[in-house]
């Protein structure tokens, strides 16, 4: 359940309102929410804005916070008596109890890691002076605070191997304090970095790192005030903040964002730059060995913000990266930057499959490309001559690959929707893979099966499906309470993974569909183009088409389909709720974007247009009016199920969007159904929360899907 801060207890008692019993399931009494007479007339459009006192921040607004407190206190009350939920938060506990760890990064002959031993809030860092060595506790997050809420969010480890630059998360903020720690001694020193976001983190030799910060905040604006004036940064071990050198920055173009990486042979620091959340960059190089004689002086590689470049890596004089130039799909191209005249080459070409990752190792070059949104790698030379694909483990995505150029090994992981990350050992010599880390389970992969399916959307598009189903669900051929997830934005790609909660839905005897929809990266650049700005219906036609594909297939029953997705996915459920409000029997709406004209007045929202569109312009405007979830509530028609998640630090996706769309809800003529809010405390967009915080979450989530598309505990 959620948490709740103890100034908030007085208010709980009496915001309880009617009670629940076992046998009325059907929507509560909701609290009372003010709705103010609030009209703007926007290009000839009356938009009405009754909870727009919902947007102020729940740590500075009394109201806001009384209003949260009531809230949950009756989402709580409700959910505690959902009949499977003590079942859930059980098997998801047992679920998530094995070991985990992450992929080994090595630097000075040391192998770094993170392990978790099942339960533990937060993942402790490791290290091995050599591969089958003892390992030695580095960094335990969670002694960091009582709550488990303050994490270790990134690391980097200096080339020699004796420092660690980590970055701490507290409750879920993007924002990052960076700390460094002496390897040897175990101490950390008194270096301390504040107001990082967003940044790379990358070490110049032994010396000091690259990292990028925004200006400090106006007092009580940290979770709230846009992010403009992204700079990259040179700190110096041993010194202040105050004394770290400016490497990059344009403060003529305020939006543009910035950030270092250091190539693994220390010659060349490449700073990338953007303008949203398109892959759309100029990238700068600076000779990191004529440092002392030219200051930071950064040459132009690319300018103009037309298409993505992302550096792979550098070797003496050359560099190499992956781009969309002239390529959708992505190939891989180097420049010489010690030639008099420096010219781009093609290493490999564009390929059927996008290019999901690219890495120097070895000898050699290791790219990984998504074949209907699998993984594959194949291995070539430097120049890009063909050696052979790598072995994998079937339908699954493989991740990792990292390394150094010269080094003769490697390590990946591979998962899938049954099957924990294994993480594989590969010697680039030989070509033998051996197991790092393997998880030993409490279920037979092989009692599940998943399948790939195509469908159509409404338009004809050709669409991709996961559907997992324990085996003798499937080879029943009954129908299955199913629960649909999807994305559709902001190219990024969904391949299969595993999930404790999922896993959970699936042993109780439930299906679940993963839906590739347009928006994402999985078939390149057309398919992002496919469902974005004017495009954006697209992807709300093609998770309807899923939904309806599911019923038509036998896969779900007529009264059994949930849809789950957070984020840009939180805006799919929403709007793709008002637009078929009778397909779905329940949903799942995970902090989402849910104010559509609105969306780029907080923090990070004003990166989003390059997806979404402006607000301001009247073309846009219309569009984002047509499906933006908080103004196309359709009152007098019946609604399935919802519960809204978010978080009170969430300042990616300011809760402020949860919270007006539930007013909203609750405020309409719906049916019977219950429309609630859970909002948990000390926890932000996702990353970063404790384990005993997403067990509980998760528990919630899906005893309330369960319960609303039949799903009956076997």
């Amino acid at each position: 359940m959620s948490s709740k801060p103890a100034f908030l207890v007085s208010a709980l008692v009496a915001a309880l309102g009617t009670p629940l019993s076992a046998q009325d399931m059907t929507a509560p009494d909701y609290p009372e929410t003010r709705a103010e007479s609030r009209i703007e007339t926007i290009f000839g459009q009356e938009i009405a804005d009754p909870y727009r006192w919902l947007e102020q921040d729940v740590r500075q607004d009394e109201d806001v916070a009384d209003w949260v407190a009531r809230q949950n206190a009756v989402t709580d009350a409700y959910l505690e008596k959902l009949p499977a939920r003590s079942w859930f938060e059980k098997r998801i506990g047992s679920l998530y109890d094995f070991e985990r760890y992450s992929t080994p990064v090595k630097a000075g002959g040391r192998y770094f890691y993170t392990r978790n031993e099942g339960l533990q809030n937060q993942s402790p860092l490791y290290v091995r002076d050599s591969l089958g060595g003892e390992p030695r506790l580095l960094l335990d997050p969670n002694t960091w605070a009582d709550d488990g809420a303050t994490a270790l969010s990134g690391w980097d480890v200096s080339p020699d191997g004796r420092y660690l630059l980590y970055a701490v998360q507290d409750g879920g903020t993007d924002w990052r304090i960076l700390r460094v720690l002496d390897v040897d001694t175990g101490e950390t020193l008194d270096d301390e970095i504040r107001w990082a976001k967003f940044t790379a983190l990358d070490w110049v030799g032994e010396e000091g790192f690259l990292y990028s910060r925004f200006p400090e905040p106006a007092e009580g604006e940290d979770f709230q005030a846009l992010n403009y004036n992204q700079a990259v940064y040179f700190h110096r071990l041993g010194t202040n903040q105050a004394e770290d050198e400016l490497v990059y920055a344009t403060p003529d173009n305020e939006k543009a964002g910035h950030t270092a990486s250091v190539t693994s042979d220390g010659r060349w620091a490449v700073i990338t730059s953007s303008m949203g959340t398109d892959a759309r960059y100029e990238v700068h190089a600076i000779n990191l060995a004529k440092r002392d004689s030219n200051g930071w002086s950064a040459r132009p590689l690319i300018t103009g913000f037309e298409n993505d470049w992302s550096l792979i890596d550098g070797v003496g004089g050359s560099l190499w990266f992956a781009t969309n130039k002239d390529a959708p799909r992505y190939r891989i191209m180097s420049i010489a930057l010690d030639d008099a005249t420096p010219e781009w080459r093609e290493v490999v070409g564009q390929k059927a499959e996008p290019v999901a990752g690219a890495s120097l190792v070895g000898d050699g070059l290791i790219i990984s490309y998504l074949k209907d949104a699998t993984s594959r790698a194949l291995v070539y030379e430097r120049n890009g001559t063909f050696r052979r694909e790598l072995e994998l483990g079937g339908l699954g995505t493989a991740s990792g690959f990292h390394g150094e150029p010269g080094d003769p090994e490697t390590f990946y992981s591979f998962t899938s929707f049954n099957r924990p990350a294994t993480i594989y050992q590969l010697d680039l010599a030989s070509n033998a893979q051996s197991p790092f880390a393997a998880p030993e389970l409490k279920f037979d992969p092989e009692n599940f099966v998943v399948e790939q399916r195509f469908y159509s959307s409404k338009d004809g598009t050709r669409v991709p499906m996961f559907i997992v189903r324990r085996r003798d669900v499937a080879e029943s051929g009954e129908p299955a309470p199913t629960l649909l997830y999807g994305y559709g934005g902001f190219d990024i790609s969904l391949t299969p993974g595993f999930s404790a909660s999922r896993m959970a839905w699936l042993q109780a005897g439930g299906a679940f569909a993963l839906a590739n929809i347009r928006g994402g990266g999985e078939y390149g650049k057309e398919w992002h183009d496919g469902g974005r700005l004017a495009n954006k219906q697209n992807v709300f036609d093609d998770f309807i088409a899923a939904g309806e594909f599911l019923k038509a297939e036998g896969i779900t029953p007529a009264d059994g389909l949930a849809i789950q997705g957070g984020s840009n996915g939180g805006l799919l459920v929403g709007a793709v709720t008002n637009q078929r409000p009778d397909l779905f029997a329940a949903g799942n709406a995970a902090v989402g974007v849910m104010d559509m004209l609105r969306f780029d007045r907080w923090t990070a929202g004003r990166y989003w247009v390059d997806d979404y569109g402006y607000p301001e312009k009247e073309e846009d405007f219309k569009v984002l009016r047509a499906y933006s979830p908080y103004h196309n509530i359709q009152s007098g028609r019946d609604y399935p199920a919802l519960l809204v998640t978010t978080a009170d630090t969430d300042d990616r996706v300011v809760p402020g969007h949860s919270f007006k769309y539930t007013a909203a809800l609750q405020a309409a003529d719906l049916g019977k159904k219950p429309h609630l809010i859970r909002i948990e405390t000390r926890a932000g967009h996702g990353s970063g929360k404790p384990t005993d915080k997403a067990i509980e979450e998760s528990a919630d989530v899906l005893a309330f899907l369960a319960y609303w598309t039949g799903l009956k505990i076997e």
